[in-house]
């Protein structure tokens, strides 16, 4: 039992034994048909706050020689599964937090170094027949050299693969993390060591750099999950039965959190699903684990017809979007469709994989973007209706017919002219 080589279950156990658990091992029973196959490699990404971690967890602790996890999965529905016995703490994992590597050195050009010396350390101490493991050696190599001694087969998993992306390092590290990918998932010598690869992160492989590196990789997105889609966040019949046990309102819960719709699933925000039940509170948590400044650091570049797509989507309408002309980089930023499609990724916008539009999926989120236009000046007019439509609406249910009258004239001129002003059509238009 290591800290990346052979993890013990403790993670994934504080996970089970929190007060809400929802049992997504039937993952495992997906990765399973996928071990040791040519679908072995796959890269899951999906916002924050969708279970990542959590799911890496599980896979580490189900597959990991360093722990018996038989009771810990015995009441969940992978314990039913025919393959549970047969691949249950039956590989070499090797579990890599990247963003955990990335915030915790501050030599960031040591990085790879360093995490590639420390799992070096814990192999040679679990193999200790496997004596020719040299100081040159990469992680790779190390890996081929047990297997062609053992026969041992290793799962890897590393979650926040993406990080490197997203901190915009600079190109000799990034360059060496290219040749560190490559080693462990492009090499045919190495290939049946490898018994499954399962990368997490945010955004999608990096179609410019990246990609060659990784492209026999399967991709699961926020976008498209195809067979993984039920367990990228709670569905929606998760959150009904979690709403009746606890006393929660479903149909409120759902416009606050639902939205990331796709093949046939509703698809929630976990974590704010999982505060509500625990506050008894519909609110907005979104912020409390990322800022608005996401949104509002691209809608700042104005590409052309940007402005006009997000008052739609204030609106409540679906836009089209151009899924396919953004590299998943922070840097390639160049028509309005890249930046919707990077939002999309990140969880402030929900794509629509069959119209292909996207929309603003929920009343949480859309309160992000009502705090994008309040601060910017640009959307100063879409605020100011916003603003106006929120007293409208308050003066509405009070029974303030006076105030309401008023508003409805003042939207009413601003719509029509002198010769429409008593149109039947410029009315409901004002309205």
């Amino acid at each position: 039992m290591g800290i990346y080589l052979n993890p013990n279950n403790e993670n994934f156990k504080e996970d089970v034994n929190a007060d809400l658990y929802v049992d997504k091992t039937g993952l495992l029973s997906v990765m399973n048909q996928f071990i040791e196959r040519g679908n072995k490699y796959v890269c899951i990404s999906r916002p924050r706050r969708f279970g990542k971690t959590m799911a890496g967890n599980m896979l580490a602790a189900y597959y990991s020689k360093g722990c018996d996890s038989r009771q810990l999965f015995g009441p969940f529905k992978i314990a039913r599964d025919g393959s549970f016995e047969e691949k249950l703490n039956k590989y070499n994992v090797i579990k890599i937090d990247l963003n955990y590597e990335y915030q915790s050195i501050d030599d960031k050009s040591s990085i790879l170094k360093t995490l590639t010396n420390d799992i070096k350390q814990e192999l040679t101490e679990t193999f200790p027949e496997i004596s020719h493991i040299s100081k040159e050696d990469s992680l790779a190599r190390s890996i081929m050299k047990i297997y062609s001694k053992t026969g041992e087969k290793f799962i890897i998993i590393i979650d926040e693969y993406d990080v490197f992306v997203r901190e915009r390092i600079e190109t000799k590290l990034f360059d060496e993390y290219l040749s560190f990918l490559n080693g462990l998932f492009k090499s045919d010598t190495l290939r049946p060591a490898i018994a499954l690869a399962y990368l997490t992160g945010i955004l999608p492989v990096v179609r410019d750099k990246i990609q060659p590196k990784l492209n026999n990789f399967q991709e699961y997105t926020i976008m498209d999950a195809r067979e993984l889609a039920e367990f990228v966040g709670f569905t929606g019949e998760e959150v009904k039965e979690l709403c009746e046990n606890n006393g929660l309102e479903y149909e409120e819960c759902r416009r606050w959190y639902d939205g990331y719709r796709q093949h046939g699933f509703e698809i929630y925000n976990p974590k704010s699903v999982v505060e509500a039940v625990h506050t008894g509170r519909f609110s907005s948590y979104w912020s409390m684990t990322s800022t608005y400044e996401a949104i509002a650091e691209r809608i700042r570049q104005n590409f052309a017809g940007t402005k006009e797509a997000v008052i739609r989507m204030l609106a409540g309408e679906e836009i089209e979007v151009n899924i396919t002309t953004y590299m998943n980089t922070m840097d390639s930023f160049v028509i309005k469709d890249d930046l919707f499609t990077y939002l999309v990724h990140l969880g402030y916008l929900a794509y629509n994989l069959e119209a292909g539009t996207c929309r603003i999926p929920n009343k949480e989120i859309m309160q992000e973007w009502f705090n994008v236009v309040a601060a910017d000046p640009d959307y100063s007019v879409t605020d100011g209706i916003i603003k106006a439509s929120r007293e409208l609406l308050e003066k509405t249910i009070s029974g303030d017919e006076q105030a309401v009258a008023k508003a409805l004239d003042v939207s009413h001129i601003h719509v029509t002219s002198n010769r429409s002003y008593n149109n039947e059509d410029a009315l409901q238009s004002a309205i």
